[in-house]
């Protein structure tokens, strides 16, 4: 059987405590699992192992059945892999397009598109339901308006495996229920997806 993500015996210690103890998961494409445990369990180390943040003391990870080796989350990106962290990463003083294209900026040489880019980002606005501005400073938005944000920064990015951490965490009951929703129209469209969570509800 071919999966999309094997994670092989990922063991991550770090001094005076290992996270993850010999780990083992198999994801098929188009799957949507879901970690869940209190918090301290070790999983969102987990999920900064495969996004590329931190490297295992010991495993193997394979995506596609190829052995990868991230060096850091450029490497994933790479790979197609996305992640919407727990804390967001986002910068206040930038607009919700500068957040999302950065790295990823539409154009030639230093000529950047900002209109094509922000016509593609609300493009994935409206088809997600997510509803955003994009011209709007991130300091202006609440917890939900980034987290908005940090999901169409994967979206741009055209990841495949998309990793969520704690992503009910800030949000309300109501707002938690529009999160399923998109994330139930992400895997409608065949994307395999990950979601650490200490919420035995969601």
């Amino acid at each position: 059987m071919s999966y999309i993500i094997q994670l092989e015996g990922i063991t991550k210690r770090f001094p005076g405590v290992t996270a993850n103890d010999h780990i083992d998961i198999n994801v098929e494409k188009g799957e949507i699992h879901t970690l869940a445990g209190e918090n301290g369990a070790g999983k969102s180390t987990l999920m900064n192992i495969l996004f590329g943040l931190y490297r295992p003391t010991e495993g193997n990870i394979y995506i596609n059945g190829k052995r990868v080796e991230f060096q850091s989350s450029k490497d994933s990106i790479k790979c197609g892999i996305g992640m919407v962290h727990q804390h967001f990463m986002l910068v206040p003083k930038l607009t919700v397009t500068e957040n999302i294209i950065a790295g990823q900026e539409p154009g030639k040489a230093f000529v950047i598109d900002r209109k094509k880019a922000t016509a593609d980002i609300k493009k994935l606005s409206d088809m997600y339901g997510l509803r955003i501005d994009p011209e709007q400073k991130v300091a202006n938005l609440t917890v939900t308006e980034q987290q908005k944000v940090e999901i169409l920064k994967v979206l741009y990015r055209k990841a495949e495996i998309l990793i969520f951490d704690e992503p009910t965490a800030a949000l309300d009951p109501l707002n938690a229920a529009m999160l399923e929703e998109v994330l139930q129209k992400m895997g409608d469209e065949g994307r395999t997806m990950l979601i650490s969570t200490h919420d035995v509800d969601f």
